[in-house]
């Protein structure tokens, strides 16, 4: 068994199923997700739920919304010169591709959906996979910056390009959905809790496993 499995089922262990991504359905995950860049989740969580009691919370609402109207509503997310056109322009490719209907926009290959969600205005490779991981159910393997953090302090990869770290973990993870959404969910959690920018060595899992834990590296 490979570190990476290892580190998985200690995690697992010591956190415990992380239940993320928090929404009600798959469209309030890509709205999340969409919103989420370069702001903390509770700006998102209070944006979906202003867009919730203004009754935009919907695909054909929001892409017949005016952005002033979206920017009111999300501008605690931040970038809100931004976000509330992507938004809104998301929703509208969404219509045009399948009706607003999730579940035919998702039914096609993951590499073909991913090219086409890489495609919209402010969608890089975290952003897409992130809605193809939770909203879409496809099993791709969800890289961040604490994702990068965590594998390069334990010493599994010496890179921080997004390809290069996905790949490493796809090629040693089975491609298995629920894995791969608890796997990033306890990513997050240990990086908040323990692996922040200053480690706390001595309380980690898997300081057994990790270089920087055992003093291989600083």
């Amino acid at each position: 068994m490979g570190r990476e499995i290892e580190i998985y089922r200690r995690l697992l262990d010591h956190y415990g199923p992380q239940r993320w991504w928090p929404a009600e359905d798959a469209f309030e995950m890509i709205v999340g997700a969409l919103l989420m860049q370069q702001t903390a989740w509770r700006n998102v969580a209070e944006a979906i739920q202003n867009l919730k009691e203004a009754g935009l919370l919907e695909v054909r609402a929001l892409a017949a919304a005016p952005v002033p109207v979206i920017r009111r509503h999300v501008k605690i997310a931040g970038l809100y010169r931004t976000k509330p056109k992507r938004l809104r322009d998301f929703c509208r490719h969404l219509l045009n591709r399948s009706d607003g209907d999730l579940t035919r926009y998702f039914d096609r290959s993951t590499d073909v959906v991913r090219n086409d969600l890489l495609a919209q205005d402010g969608v890089g490779p975290e952003t897409a996979d992130s809605i193809l991981l939770y909203a879409g159910g496809h099993p791709v393997f969800l890289v961040d910056a604490y994702t990068i953090r965590i594998g390069g302090r334990i010493g599994l990869f010496d890179t921080n390009a997004y390809d290069d770290v996905q790949k490493h973990f796809e090629t040693r993870v089975p491609r298995d959905l629920a894995m791969y959404r608890e796997y990033h969910a306890l990513l997050v959690a240990h990086a908040k809790a323990l692996c922040r920018p200053t480690p706390s060595c001595n309380e980690c899992p898997v300081r057994l496993l990790c270089d920087v834990g055992r003093g291989r590296k600083r």
